[in-house]
């Protein structure tokens, strides 16, 4: 059996377990839709995802030609709304990720979600991607009152996961700043939402795809 030097795995949602580029800007561009910008292709969403839903659409209101705080209070709840009811149309596990997942739980290493996502999305995402039962803990950005990189989510998450020895795997600067804040090693991914090069983010390690993660893991080095 696989000796993983871990007893919990911790992931971020959104550009680290799936890709949910395609249901995030669909939500994007139908509520600014409402306001007659024009659409944007997925991968143009990609560099606006990452510190939650309203940033998210200031970014896009701002490339698309600006915006005022009414405009913005009047589109956020028409994409919150949109989004809640178009959880997972679009949206897909990385490659691999499935294969490390079952290796995972064969070297009884337990998986959890720690996302900056609100958990009325991000519970319900995983339940209809048939996958929110592997997790033993989802905790979203609103879980416990304060988001990454504040460490106290990521706490919750090992807490609640049964504790032990984490590392937490993300695609952005909250996260591995989250996971330093917390006293754990990160893990980056270079396939998610990245704001700018990989190196920036400064974890202990990089994957490239889903099947490095648990050479890497059973390779660790304390």
């Amino acid at each position: 059996m696989t000796q993983i030097p871990f007893d919990i795995v911790g992931f971020d949602l959104d550009g680290t377990l799936i890709d949910t580029s395609g249901d995030l800007a669909a939500a994007v561009n139908y509520a600014i839709g409402t306001i007659g910008r024009p659409p944007y292709p997925p991968d143009a969403i990609r560099p606006f995802v990452g510190r939650g839903a309203r940033v998210m659409l200031e970014r896009a209101l701002d490339a698309s030609g600006g915006y005022t705080d009414e405009v913005l209070a009047q589109t956020l709840p028409i994409l919150l709304d949109y989004y809640s009811q178009n959880l997972a149309i679009h949206s897909i596990p990385y490659p691999g990720l499935m294969a490390a997942m079952d290796a995972l739980d064969a070297a009884g290493v337990k998986m959890a979600i720690c996302t900056n996502k609100a958990e009325r999305f991000a519970v319900p995402l995983m339940h209809q991607l048939g996958l929110a039962d592997r997790f033993a803990a989802i905790i979203g950005g609103d879980t416990v009152g304060i988001a990454k990189p504040d460490p106290a989510p990521i706490h919750a998450m090992a807490q609640r996961a049964g504790g032990g020895r984490t590392i937490f795997v993300g695609d952005t600067i909250n996260d591995i700043a989250g996971a330093r804040n917390a006293g754990m090693p990160s893990i980056a991914v270079s396939f998610g939402f990245l704001e700018g090069p990989i190196e920036n983010l400064e974890a202990d390690a990089v994957i490239h795809h889903f099947d490095d993660l648990v050479p890497l893991l059973t390779d660790w080095k304390a």
